[in-house]
């Protein structure tokens, strides 16, 4: 397929799908915040009914599911699958602030603690966080559609890869730290899934975010840009001398 039918056709698709998707997860956020908190989000939060709980961790897991699917369809490459994943999951993350911003006026601003996800324990963080991610999610995967993603012998280098790993997991740390830690020192488990009878969340009890770890964010985010550098310069294999 030429590159520039991913523009002219693929491209405005993927990005109505994932705006669209955006719209979708918004809604269903407008109708949670209407049962549990009808004056307004904000912390500490409320536990949930473990039926309830059971069925968003099986939705946020339908979603990564949905945000892989598209690109799987169009290729069978890799790295164009993962450069799919990228736009996918970057403008759907950010469409869904902008949809709860019209839908809800919140945030109240960019500071503003939000609980990003449930999987496998609750992530926690300031909106701003989550949307820098996903902008560069989302111009790491356009940027690996526009060459790498064409040129079948392109490859991430294994530096390229350990930078991108580590600074991922590190992003990763500064959501759960907190609450992680919070829940360690309440002597509560640590897992999203309250026992058979209780609600879910009751480990993050009366807990409020107070401080977020820019640092560890900010070296992740060092890291994966320096990692999405790498990957994107293609070095050509080195081939023995005919003899």
């Amino acid at each position: 397929m030429k590159r520039t039918d991913h523009w002219t056709r693929h491209v405005p698709w993927m990005l109505a799908f994932a705006i669209a998707m955006a719209w979708l997860e918004s809604a269903v956020v407008v109708y949670l915040r209407a049962l549990y908190y009808p004056d307004g989000f904000a912390f500490p939060l409320v536990p949930i009914d473990r039926r309830l709980a059971l069925a968003e961790l099986g939705r946020e897991a339908a979603t990564l599911v949905m945000l892989f699917a598209p690109g799987a369809v169009l290729t069978r490459r890799r790295i164009g699958r993962f450069a799919w994943f990228c736009v996918l999951f970057g403008v759907w993350d950010l469409f869904y602030y902008v949809w709860l911003k019209v839908l809800l006026d919140w945030p109240e601003g960019l500071l503003t603690p939000d609980i990003l996800f449930l999987i496998p324990t609750p992530w926690v963080g300031p909106v701003l966080a989550p949307c820098l991610v996903s902008l560069g999610s989302a111009v790491f995967g356009l940027l690996l559609l526009d060459g790498p993603a064409h040129d079948r012998g392109h490859r991430f280098g294994p530096l390229a890869w350990l930078l991108l790993i580590t600074g991922a997991c590190s992003i990763l740390a500064s959501f759960v730290v907190d609450p992680l830690e919070y829940m360690m020192v309440r002597g509560g488990g640590v897992w999203t899934l309250p026992p058979k009878t209780g609600g879910a969340l009751n480990g993050l009890g009366g807990y409020v975010p107070t401080s977020f770890p820019w640092w560890l964010f900010t070296l992740g985010s060092v890291l994966a840009v320096i990692g999405i550098r790498k990957a994107l310069v293609h070095k050509p294999e080195r081939r023995s001398p005919v003899r």
